[in-house]
């Protein structure tokens, strides 16, 4: 691997803001999310000597743990990544703390505060806290509650508030959420956290199409024909079955990670590259999107459930097998939908979204495809010419791909295509940090620009009210559509777009 000096790619890349001091508060310390995604994240923060030694991390659960018992467990979960970095790992523990807490106990909130000031003087944080919800949706209005009541949330510029997603179950649930919350912190203190917002391919898009002169100008429905955006996971519910029957592939992944994909790919140009500017350009798409077919909703979506698959040596459950599923089950675990942005850049382009479990592959990309020439002058070694592409990868290899003509080798004036590829990992050496190192080192930075409003909350819940409704309501017109695991999902899905007379792209 070349170094920084070696590769001029790479000069500057970790000359990043470092945090002030401050305290982080996870509540929900003995959950998954806690030892898989934001110790790891910090540990990775604190290797990147982005954290000050003025610094805390408080765990909180109902678990009765001392300090020292849950930098333990932290350890004993993070054996992987610490392996090799043992002495930065005993610098990084000091930074670990843990306070027996349920929020739906005053005193322990009171008790809290008071472990919280002895932790302020100890470690010199001057009272800075980021709070973060890491706990079940169902406690986001009462935690806020008790965070307000015991006064941990009264000063907006030392005090910030990270909240999980799902924000809400639907469009009237995520209004009065968002009411209990404001009443609670301000709008500028609170963090709704999308992590996929957190992946470098999604920020540049904003790079890729506001400092380069090649594609604004035809970043619209001129000269482009559809887009696509995908989400595809190969796991199945795993352990999170309780979780997964009460929201399905709708709730956990369409309405707020494939959504805010989508705004960031149709946003128009932000008057100045602030967090506001952004946001607010953000929020008029998804004010400005409709499904496909509001009158008949169910003709532009299609829902599936995974069956059983694999194959002799790995045989896979189907979704109704799985533990804690009810055998009879009518939860999605795919989705897809086709959706207009009706303004002025996007009018009559479709955008297909589609997500899924137990796919053949683990993916995040958004395929833009261009429109088609219009006259074939060339001949092709093939009998219809793919047209132009241009695919971003969100996961796992972040990057880009750009598929064109160019002329066969011979004598011949024959064309076939090619791909021009841009990876993060070749380019600059090393890979890109995981979402969640970028987004909590954001929220506690106090920068706003990759989470989501409450008016971006509110207007993606709104987008697919109409099925949500369906699926409440009327749910034989939307029918569950099975599909054997390790598959791209129900045959019918391919429906949304062959009236279009297009495919979706195979990876």
């Amino acid at each position: 691997m070349p170094s920084t000096l070696s590769n001029p790619l790479r000069l500057g890349l970790r000359q990043e803001r470092v945090i002030s001091p401050q305290c982080l508060v996870i509540f929900g310390a003995s959950g998954d999310l806690t030892h898989r995604k934001l110790i790891p994240a910090l540990f990775e923060l604190y290797l990147q000597r982005r954290i000050p030694s003025e610094f805390g991390i408080v765990g909180c659960a109902r678990r009765p743990w001392t300090d020292n018992e849950f930098r333990e467990k932290m350890k004993v979960k993070l054996s992987n990544k610490i392996s090799g970095k043992e002495t930065e790992w005993e610098q990084f523990s000091n930074y670990l703390f843990y306070e027996p807490v349920d929020l739906q106990q005053s005193d322990h909130v009171v008790r809290l505060s008071k472990r919280l000031n002895e932790i302020d003087k100890k470690q010199a944080t001057h009272g800075n806290r980021t709070f973060y919800l890491s706990v079940s949706p169902n406690f986001y209005a009462s935690g806020c509650k008790a965070l307000k009541e015991a006064g941990l949330l009264d000063d907006p510029k030392k005090s910030r508030l990270v909240i999980e997603k799902p924000f809400g179950r639907d469009y009237s649930s995520a209004k009065k959420l968002n009411k209990i919350v404001q009443s609670c912190a301000e709008e500028n203190q609170i963090y709704r956290i999308d992590h996929y917002l957190g992946k470098e391919t999604v920020q540049n898009i904003l790079v890729l199409r506001f400092a380069n002169t090649i594609f604004e100008p035809i970043w619209n429905r001129n000269y482009i024909s559809s887009v696509q955006i995908t989400s595809s996971e190969t796991v199945g519910v795993e352990d999170r079955a309780g979780y997964y029957e009460s929201s399905g592939a709708l709730r956990d992944m369409l309405q707020n990670h494939m959504t805010q994909m989508l705004a960031v790919t149709a946003m128009e140009p932000p008057g100045k590259f602030e967090p506001e500017a952004i946001r607010n350009e953000k929020a008029k798409v998804l004010q400005a999107s409709k499904l496909a077919d509001e009158n008949e909703p169910w003709n532009c979506c299609i829902r599936g459930q995974y069956g059983e698959g694999g194959n002799i040596s790995n045989q896979l459950k189907g979704y109704r097998q799985e533990d804690g599923v009810n055998s009879n089950s009518t939860t999605e675990t795919y989705i897809a939908t086709k959706v207009f942005v009706d303004n002025w850049r996007w009018q009559g382009v479709p955008f297909y979204l589609r997500t899924g479990k137990r796919l053949p592959k683990r993916l995040g990309e958004i395929v833009l495809t261009f429109k088609d020439v219009p006259v074939h002058l060339f001949e092709s070694t093939i009998i219809n010419p793919a047209p132009n592409q241009l695919i971003l990868r969100i996961q796992p290899n972040e990057g880009a791909t750009f598929k064109f003509e160019v002329k066969s080798p011979g004598s011949g004036m024959k064309s076939r295509p090619v791909e021009m590829e841009f990876s993060y990992d070749e380019s600059f050496g090393e890979p890109s940090d995981e979402g969640y190192v970028r987004l909590l080192a954001d929220a506690m930075l106090s920068d706003p620009t990759l989470f989501t409003r409450s008016d971006e909350v509110e207007a993606a819940w709104k987008l697919y009210t109409p099925l949500i409704e369906l699926m409440d309501n009327s749910p034989w017109k939307l029918p569950i559509y099975n599909y054997e695991s390790m598959t791209w999902g129900p045959p019918e899905s391919d429906q949304l777009l062959s009236k279009d007379n297009i495919f979706w792209r195979r990876p």
